[in-house]
């Protein structure tokens, strides 16, 4: 009996050293979870500093970039002063016999006077001086004239772009003035029975003068 005890004991013994062993195993095994779990986290805060910083680099590489561009000015073009100033308009409907008169009529005259002739003709208050056997009219230096209106309307665009022109070469528009006004045919459509429409081409230049 005594001996059959001691056996026992013994295996008791050693059981409890096989748990001890065991015990002690899945401690030093959590331990190094922890270590490695705690190396993981560390690895990644050191990652995201950089991330951060690549990123901050980012950004102020695009905002050096943006104020390059706003401080970059436009290069103005300096304005180069001409003495001469033309506008043209081809292919008008009109008579070259009113584009003619209505040229004589705003010759010598500046732009801004000549605009406002011309409409006071379109509102039937002032003739322009035609030659030949026409109706006399009430005017200053006039013996015969008409009311070409239509004509007229369509000088006024040409006469509009012939500032705009003189403003853009740098020129004075209160001294300057039309030097030269022409009407000359354009390629004439043909009707009917032989007869051709009619169409009208225009030049008309502005100078500025001396005094």
């Amino acid at each position: 009996m005594e001996e059959t005890n001691k056996h026992v004991e013994e295996k008791k013994i050693e059981s409890h050293g096989h748990i001890e062993d065991y015990e002690h195993k899945a401690v030093v095994e959590h331990e190094h979870k922890g270590e490695t779990k705690h190396n993981h986290k560390t690895v990644e805060t050191n990652h995201e500093p950089k991330h951060e910083h690549t990123e901050h680099k980012h950004e102020h590489a695009a905002e050096h970039k943006h104020e390059e561009k706003k401080e970059a000015p436009k290069a103005h073009k300096p304005v180069v002063k001409k003495d001469l100033a033309v506008a043209r308009s081809v292919s008008l409907h009109m008579s070259k016999r009113h584009g003619m008169y209505i040229c004589s009529f705003i010759n010598n005259k500046k732009i801004d006077e000549a605009i406002h002739d011309l409409e006071q003709v379109i509102l039937l208050k002032r003739a322009v001086p035609f030659k030949g056997e026409i109706p006399h009219r009430k005017g200053k230096g006039m013996m015969s004239g008409r009311y070409p209106v239509s004509a007229a309307g369509l000088f006024i665009p040409v006469l509009k772009s012939l500032k705009g022109n003189v403003t853009v070469n740098g020129m004075d528009l209160t001294k300057t003035r039309i030097t030269s006004a022409s009407a000359n045919w354009a390629s004439r459509p043909a009707r009917r029975g032989g007869q051709k429409g009619k169409r009208t081409s225009l030049i008309i230049e502005a100078r500025e003068a001396d005094k």
